[in-house]
């Protein structure tokens, strides 16, 4: 999917005008232009949403085209996923895929340039050395700028093959770079997709069912047509019936509600004044790739029956995982059992910036522009829905307020396409904070049960999980601790629901992680050991005696986040016994976290004080930025385990905004998240992700420490006394 040729077959994107910056631009790659005067624009490939790729991506270039950052000006390059690749924001995978490309850019760029100056010189290519944008021939004491030789390398065909350096050797890759964009943010530059206007643009709006599994009957618009600025209301349905679905067409609502006007308060105000009749969507079919259909179950679910139903799947067999050994014999003859379930409810993303999406349909052609995390996963499909051939849609790319998955999820642009094309003009869709909360979308809700034998000796000769959820589980029947204990058993179980799920800041593994490492500090005590230990004494075994072939992590670098973690955080010394310590770790979209997790007590209430985290993400491009995410991370998700949960009642989202759902707040925060990354060689994996799973675990083993009581239910603060004013 990934390959080189990228570079040959892109085309250069319109410039926008950096001020001060000249635009005589020489075209060196597809990534990189030169002008005379030495100054370099690198372009981003792809989305971002505050995880600062928009920095780290051009790094990469930079580093091996040997410029000097400070003459680097980075743009967003346009939406081209033949020519710039994927082009997808999600599954940490921007700098682990875009790591070998954005590197082979940057040294065919440096080899053309040294080719040109050759030729310019009349000497061997081999002669010449480059530093930090300088070309230099020794022997004749010759040298210049690559912006002298730009226009001169631009007609080369681009090199392959070209020697990368050694990763010892790098000088941008590695070193804190400030974010290009942030000047902009902090100035309050037109970035994000709410800034984007268009002369002629109309502001339209939804009125979704008031509950999920219910859908249109009937509306009365006449007073709203009568309201200040109302061009239009009409109803727009999404997909017709049979549209095969991709993978990414997640849906809550088909039959859409639309109310246009010319600004955003005159909408609200007219959509506040229609009358409509809803009913019950009844049993529902989407067709998906192949015409395989699903069916979407006719309920108005409630958090109660939700639980009981769990409870009840729970009881019954599951889906065989993975199998170990002779886990039943081992259980049979166990001298203890400790067994004990955990639950998570449903989370709403709530990105700071609702969803939103201008699009401009004319007959031959179509113009759209918002936040998106993926716009190459939604192009094929929106293509079908407008009739136009791909090639005449143009999908720009803005910087997203947040992203966690949610946006990956494309019917918003589909939406805003269909209401411009309804009403023959430019429309800017755009969803209230109430609107998105509501809609769905979530993080599943989960349940699992943990189950672990131990010997008369009290030795580890068991272990079992059996996870399960709505409408999906998150057992990773391949992680840790499979491949560690000799009798092991994975098992899953899911459940139908019309409540709508998507990706959700490391899908899955956000719960598994809290869930077993809870269960394996209570695991710990039981056995009369050190938690940090007692973790490392099992992947001492992973690593020199596994269980099983199928284990997905390195045993050795999931050890060494513990002992990093252990030494940076003085665990077990006399100074740190202030504290109610919690530790916890997980391995994820290819990396390794683990945290500890300090709690005081402050008016009888328990604050997370202090955080000491270990990351192995392989090769650290940008450490400021990378620090900056994991401490997002911890941040995120301490507020999602003491606050996150989305209810039901009769299909309707009891949390509406953030009065009702709570978040993390500014005193709640850690006074200090102290980060350390272990230094290797390994090219980059994952890192906005990784850090958030094991978060939770810590939590709540630092809450045991705390109070003496264990968690077993999310949000933990549901458990605990509400603070004062809250």
């Amino acid at each position: 999917m990934i390959s080189f040729n990228w570079l040959s077959a892109f085309k250069p994107a319109d410039n926008t005008n950096v001020p001060g910056v000249p635009q005589q631009w020489s075209e060196i790659t597809g990534y990189i232009k030169i002008t005379p005067d030495n100054i370099i624009k690198i372009l981003n490939p792809n989305p971002e949403f505050g995880q600062n790729v928009m920095t780290s991506l051009p790094m990469i270039v930079a580093e091996e085209l040997d410029a000097d950052w400070k003459n680097v000006v980075v743009e967003m390059g346009p939406h081209d996923n033949v020519k710039l690749g994927p082009q997808s924001t999600g599954g940490s995978n921007s700098v682990r895929m875009y790591w070998k490309p954005l590197r082979e850019a940057g040294a065919a760029a440096r080899n053309m340039l040294m080719q040109a100056a050759a030729e310019t010189w009349k000497v061997p290519i081999e002669e010449l050395t480059v530093h930090v944008g300088l070309i230099v021939h020794s022997k004749s004491m010759k040298s210049g700028t690559y912006g002298q030789f730009a226009s001169k390398a631009a007609p080369i065909p681009v090199p392959k093959g070209v020697k990368l350096k050694d990763v010892k050797s790098f000088n941008v890759v590695g070193s804190s770079k400030k974010n290009v964009e942030g000047l902009k943010i902090v100035s309050g530059k037109p970035l994000f997709g709410l800034d984007y206007k268009q002369e002629g643009m109309l502001i339209a709006m939804i009125e979704h069912p008031p509950a999920i599994g219910m859908k249109l009957k009937s509306f009365d618009a006449s007073e709203t047509l009568k309201m200040p600025g109302i061009k239009d209301v009409f109803v727009q349905k999404l997909f017709e019936d049979g549209f095969e679905q991709a993978g990414f067409d997640t849906r809550t609502f088909n039959d859409l509600m639309v109310v246009v006007g010319r600004n955003t308060w005159e909408v609200m105000q007219g959509r506040k004044k229609l009358k409509v009749q809803w009913e019950p969507a009844g049993e529902t079919k989407n067709t998906m790739g192949g015409k395989r259909e699903i069916v979407v179950p006719d309920e108005l679910e409630n958090t109660d029956a939700q639980l009981t139903k769990m409870q009840e799947f729970a009881k019954k067999p599951a889906q065989q995982l993975r199998k170990d050994g002779d886990p039943e014999t081992a259980f049979k003859n166990a001298a203890q059992i400790i067994e004990r379930t955990y639950n998570a409810p449903f989370l709403a993303h709530n990105c700071m910036e609702p969803m939103n999406f201008f699009a401009h349909v004319m007959d031959e052609k179509a113009v759209v522009a918002g936040p998106l995390q993926a716009p190459g996963w939604s192009e094929p499909t929106l293509a079908k829905l407008l009739g136009l051939p791909a090639d005449k849609i143009e999908i720009q790319m803005t910087r997203m307020g947040g992203g966690f998955g949610r946006r990956a999820y494309a019917h918003y642009m589909y939406e805003a396409a269909l209401i411009s094309k309804k009403v023959k003009a430019p429309v800017k869709l755009i969803y209230t904070r109430e609107d998105d909360m509501t809609y769905g979308i979530y993080r599943p809700m989960y349940t699992a049960t943990y189950r672990a034998a131990l010997d008369a000796n009290k030795n580890l000769i068991a272990f079992h999980v059996k996870g399960g959820g709505i409408p999906e589980h998150a057992v990773h029947a391949n992680r840790f601790p499979a491949g560690t204990v000799d009798n092991y058993l994975a098992e899953g179980w899911q459940i139908p629901s019309n409540i709508t799920i998507g990706a959700f800041r490391a899908p899955r593994s956000n719960f598994a992680a809290a869930a077993e490492q809870s269960f394996l500090d209570e695991l710990a005590e039981a056995m009369g050991k050190d938690p940090i230990d007692f973790r490392l004494e099992l992947l001492k075994r992973g690593k020199e005696n596994p269980v099983g072939k199928n284990n997905e992590y390195d045993a050795g670098r999931y050890a060494g986040v513990l002992q990093m973690v252990k030494e940076k955080s003085g665990w077990g010394k006399a100074e740190n016994k202030k504290y109610s310590r919690g530790v916890a770790a997980y391995f994820c979209h290819n990396s390794y976290a683990a945290h500890v997790v300090d709690i005081i007590m402050r008016d009888g209430q328990p604050y997370v004080e202090k955080v000491t985290s270990a990351i192995d993400c392989g090769v650290v491009i940008n450490p400021d930025a990378a620090k900056n995410m994991v401490q997002g991370a911890v941040v995120d998700g301490i507020g999602n385990a003491f606050y996150g949960g989305l209810t039901h009642k009769n299909g309707a989202a009891q949390q509406t905004n953030f009065h009702s759902y709570r978040i993390i707040r500014m005193p709640e925060a850690p006074r200090k998240i102290d980060v350390h990354f272990v230094k290797n060689d390994i090219d980059p994996t994952g890192l906005g992700e990784p850090p958030f799973p094991p978060v939770f675990g810590a939590v709540a083993n630092a809450l045991y420490k705390a109070n003496g009581h264990r968690v077993y239910e999310q949000p933990f603060n549901s458990q605990l006394n509400k603070r004062p004013g809250v």
